[in-house]
């Protein structure tokens, strides 16, 4: 008999990795409809900081359903939205410090990617925009210009332009010195080189590789934005909402960005919301310039705000560095004992092993996956063994599910060990 499944086109991805059927989920738990039980260390791509089914926003969600409160008002006042504002407000920019205006784009990351883009052109009445080597910024036409992975880009169906692309610190050795010859190149009149609208960055690139940006490239890159009169624009789709951290990615460095793409986890329990945050000066749209259906869902509103509670606590945050520590040193032990064929890569709880032979990663992950283990891979040749929790995780089922990667790691290594022994003899 076929499986509905089959209906499907042969776009979908993630289902041909992972051949399970889930039934149920709860925090860093999945059942699959046999009852088995596994770890999730996906988390829906950075969508799930707060987990599966968090009781806490789940509870939110439901009392606001059974109030028979509104769900869809495009951009009308609404009491989700109005409560979402002042807790971001209150709970994440007010105590760092920071004053943006927040637009609600369409719910995903790559339209927030494009509201961006169109922005920081109407703002400096410029083309250009600057990308990075190995950066991933969405599929849709202009966030997909600034992105790098070939994979993505070839099935544009028409050339990608008006993006120059640079070398995002530590590719090929690049580092500070190559922010400051282009911005001599544009700052030139024979350099040949124009002045860009934005910069477009990954503070942390997820898809990319796990590579991390040191907080003196990422101040030198936001003082040569000023500079050139460009502005500085953040995807922290993946890397933000405590990813890295911090709430937002670029804390660490202490830099103020102009525009800032947050998607994803935002949503508080993976429902689809995306926003543009936007220094004040730069807020020049005018009304309906950017707009859709289901910006600013009132139940992703809901969702987010119960999420941006949690942050209220300082052990929040604490926790999180606890947990991203844990899984440092189970990398860097890991890498340790098999020093010329993993690496450790990545920062916080968006963290992972690099393998010098990239066939190995997608072994030791198709190991993982038969451990009931959710992981992927990602870097530009699915060289890198991603680990991604929800920021939530019991501590407990973290070391179960690193018991569990050590053990799929160890199978990938010694496969290939055994083939060298073999063809030896």
């Amino acid at each position: 008999m076929t499986s509905p499944f089959e209906m499907e086109s042969e776009v979908r991805s993630y289902c041909r990795r992972i051949p399970v059927v889930f039934s149920k989920a709860r925090n860093a738990l999945l059942w699959d409809e046999e009852g088995h039980v596994h770890i999730d260390l996906l988390s829906g791509c950075g969508a799930l900081n707060y987990g599966h089914n968090n009781p806490v926003i789940q509870k939110a969600i439901i009392e606001y359903l059974e109030s028979d409160g509104i769900i869809l008002a495009m951009d009308l006042h609404t009491t989700p939205k109005r409560a979402f504002l002042d807790e971001f407000n209150r709970t994440i920019l007010a105590p760092r410090h920071l004053q943006y205006k927040v637009q609600f784009a369409g719910p995903t990351g790559t339209n927030a990617i494009e509201a961006a883009l169109k922005l920081a052109r109407k703002v400096t009445r410029r083309v250009s925009i600057v990308g990075f080597s190995h950066g991933f910024h969405g599929m849709t036409l202009g966030a997909l210009a600034a992105t790098d992975q070939k994979r993505a880009r070839q099935g544009a169906g028409i050339p990608l332009q008006h993006v120059v692309h640079l070398p995002f610190e530590g590719f090929a050795g690049a580092g500070i010195a190559e922010l400051e010859r282009f911005g001599r190149s544009v700052e030139n009149e024979t350099g040949g080189v124009v002045r860009p609208a934005a910069f477009l960055v990954e503070t942390v690139q997820g898809e990319g590789g796990l590579n991390v940006a040191s907080c003196e490239w990422l101040q030198a890159l936001s003082a040569l934005a000023e500079r050139l009169g460009a502005l500085l624009i953040v995807d922290d789709v993946q890397a933000g909402c405590g990813r890295t951290g911090n709430f937002f990615s670029f804390e660490r460095a202490g830099i103020r960005p102009d525009i800032v793409c947050l998607a994803k986890s935002i949503g508080g329990l993976g429902l689809p919301l995306a926003i543009v945050l936007i220094k004040p000066e730069f807020d020049l749209w005018q009304p309906a310039e950017h707009n859709g259906t289901f910006r600013a869902n009132a139940l992703a509103l809901t969702a987010g705000t119960s999420a941006l509670q949690l942050w209220r606590d300082p052990s929040f945050a604490v926790e999180i560095g606890k947990k991203a520590e844990h899984i440092g040193a189970f990398i860097r032990n890991l890498c340790g004992e098999y020093p010329s064929q993993l690496n450790p890569r990545g920062i916080g709880l968006m963290q992972g092993i690099a393998f010098q032979q990239p066939s190995l990663a997608a072994k030791a992950a198709e190991a993982a996956v038969g451990r009931r283990l959710l992981i992927e891979c990602c870097g530009p040749v699915d060289e890198i063994l991603k680990i991604m929790p929800p920021l939530t995780i019991e501590l407990e089922i973290l070391q179960e599910a690193l018991g569990r990667l050590r053990s799929a790691v160890m199978q990938a290594l010694e496969t290939t060990t055994a083939c060298y022994r073999f063809a030896a003899q």
